[in-house]
C-alpha cells in the first residue's frame, strides 16, 4: 500500500494494489477513465485522492 506521503503512484502499481490488475489490463482501465489519472511531464500518474474518491463513490451507489 502506498505511504501516507504519497499522492500520486504509477498506473501499474493503483491497478495491482487496488484491483489486482496486471500491467496491461491498469493501462487499459486508466485508457478507459476506470482508474483516474493525471499526466505530469510525459508520465501518467494515479492520484490517491481522485481514485479513492471514486472508490467511495461506487461503494455508494451499490450501497
Amino acid at each position: 500500500m502506498p505511504s501516507d506521503t504519497d499522492h500520486t503512484i504509477s498506473v501499474p502499481r493503483a491497478g495491482r494494489e487496488y484491483f489486482g490488475l496486471k500491467r496491461a489490463a491498469s493501462y487499459r482501465a486508466a485508457r478507459l477513465g476506470d482508474i483516474p489519472t493525471v499526466k505530469i511531464g510525459g508520465v501518467l500518474r494515479v492520484p490517491l485522492a481522485a481514485l479513492k474518491l471514486k472508490l467511495s463513490e461506487a461503494v455508494s451507489r451499490t450501497a
